[in-house]
């Protein structure tokens, strides 16, 4: 008989000797997973014996993230301002420090957003779901990323509030918005080599890098943005920890208003939001 206790301590072991950062952690995350259980009630049941499929579905998860693929590909999943969003190495994995542009965005009403580069739709589809009255549209050039992000808009019960659009950045867009955002490529070149596995050779390199400085996105945005944003509409972007002065700059000369490089919680530069001038 092998209890789910044994298999955790023995797939920690085989995660720690292939270098994975939070093995007990991500071992837990993937027995509930094979076995199941919510993550939650994961020590009420680990005396108990487990079964052949779940032995089997566990090791192979384990082997699996032992070569580093991440667990929200693993699990098919990740939790993002509260909420549960499907993942696949077509999408970007939604990450705690982008809930910085969302905290951001919420701070002021919006009937209408748009969200450059929506990849899983979390950022969307999360401001979506806290403002009841609103309606967004999603733009990506991936139609993979597309079809995530209406999987999860129909999972949420978003699909009439929200529609998506394929294309590069403003090119399918038509009217103007009172908010629009985007997490969008901003990894330099140079720095790729420096990603963790999880991210270098599991994510879409598209939405990771746009090559160069990491600037392009941002350039493309601020020339576009003036013909899409409503009078006193915002736009927040999610950037690097040191391209604040380098995005502020290039939405100063589109010329936008009160603009901000606001920090994430670690104190990290994570959001340059502007704003238009009044009709």
């Amino acid at each position: 008989m092998t209890t789910l206790a044994a298999a955790l301590v023995q797939a920690v072991r085989d995660l720690r000797a292939a270098g994975v950062p939070d093995a007990a952690g991500d071992a837990r995350v993937l027995l509930a997973h094979a076995a199941g259980i919510a993550p939650d009630r994961l020590t009420l049941h680990l005396p108990e014996e487990a079964s052949e499929a779940a032995l089997s579905s566990f090791a192979t998860l384990t082997r699996r993230r032992a070569v580093r693929e991440p667990v929200s590909h693993l699990t098919g999943g990740r939790l993002f301002w509260g909420r549960r969003f499907i993942v696949t190495p077509d999408v970007l994995d939604p990450r705690p420090e982008t809930e910085t542009l969302v905290i951001e965005a919420l701070r002021a009403p919006f009937a209408r957003v748009l969200d450059l580069g929506t990849g899983s739709g979390a950022i969307v589809l999360s401001l979506l779901a806290d403002r009841d009255a609103a309606v967004g549209l999603g733009v990506d050039l991936s139609t993979a990323a597309l079809d995530v992000a209406g999987r999860n808009a129909q999972a949420l019960g978003l699909g009439d509030r929200c529609r998506f659009a394929q294309g590069s950045w403003f090119a399918p867009v038509d009217g103007r918005f009172d908010l629009i955002v985007s997490n969008p490529p901003y990894i330099a070149e140079a720095e790729m080599a420096d990603l963790s596995p999880e991210v270098r050779l599991y994510e879409p390199h598209l939405a990771l890098t746009p090559g160069g400085d990491g600037l392009d996105a941002y350039r493309v945005i601020a020339a576009g943005v003036g013909a899409h944003l409503a009078a006193k509409g915002r736009l927040l972007l999610e950037i690097g920890p040191s391209q604040g002065a380098a995005v502020a700059q290039m939405l100063q000369a589109a010329g936008l208003h009160h603009v901000r490089v606001l920090p994430d919680l670690d104190g990290r530069d994570r959001v340059v939001s502007g704003q238009a001038a009044p009709a």
